[in-house]
């Protein structure tokens, strides 16, 4: 092409850029670790509830007082829809 001068330009078409759908693995990985927390945290939030365990970061937060375990298991339920969300992602 005339004017080109022998440069290349990379220029991302709108469905490279991330993919279709999902092909990130980078956000497949955040989904995968915030999910990782979550599951931790609310079985700990359980485990401090029904068990002399202390420790877990629901246990913490001052406005869930008495909703301990609703949280823990909003948690968990959290945690495993992350999971499938995660998992719906494509390889990449």
């Amino acid at each position: 092409m005339a004017g080109d001068f022998g440069r290349r330009v990379l220029a991302l078409r709108p469905m490279e850029a991330g993919g279709a759908r999902g092909e990130d693995p980078g956000m497949k990985q955040l989904l995968e670790i915030v999910g990782f927390l979550a599951l931790v945290q609310g079985v700990a939030g359980l485990l401090h509830e029904f068990t002399d365990v202390h420790w877990g970061l629901v246990r913490r937060i001052g406005f869930l007082d008495g909703y301990e375990v609703y949280a823990s298991v909003a948690l968990l339920v959290l945690s495993f829809a992350l999971f499938a969300a995660a998992e719906s992602r494509k390889r990449g």
